[in-house]
């Protein structure tokens, strides 16, 4: 089995974050309409207990009249990340974190996707780049 650390070392020094085009935000309701309005368009959905949570480009959210609160962008890891893959969440989180910038992680099947403040994404790429310069620390 390998050792934590390890997986952790290859996942940060094999990433390339790459800044997608665009602006994301979160928006939820309960309306049934609504949720089969925007589903098709949203690029990640979550059923919470409080009605469903969708990420919906911002143009989406303005043209529906919808809050446009806390504008994001997003930004793919592209490592493979295996779903059962430790510390690269962490690791990223916490490099963010450590410069004030929110993030708000999304793993999907094949990549691992991070969602930060959108007047914050370049100071963002350059934490990650520099995440992956130092994947040393982690080895």
């Amino acid at each position: 089995m390998p050792d934590i650390a390890e997986t952790a070392h290859d996942m940060i020094a094999g990433m390339t974050p790459v800044l997608r085009p665009g602006t994301f935000v979160f928006v939820t309701t309960t309306a049934a309409e609504l949720i089969a309005d925007l589903s098709p368009l949203a690029i990640a959905t979550f059923q919470e207990d409080e009605g469903m949570s969708l990420l919906i480009p911002t143009a989406l959210a303005e043209a529906k009249r919808l809050p446009v609160e806390a504008p994001m962008r997003c930004i793919t890891l592209n490592v493979y990340s295996s779903l059962e893959g430790v510390g690269l969440t962490a690791a990223v989180s916490a490099a963010l974190g450590a410069q004030g910038i929110a993030c708000n992680m999304i793993a999907a099947y094949h990549h691992d996707h991070v969602f930060v403040p959108a007047d914050r994404a370049e100071e963002a790429m350059e934490v990650l780049l520099a995440l992956q310069g130092t994947a040393d620390q982690f080895g």
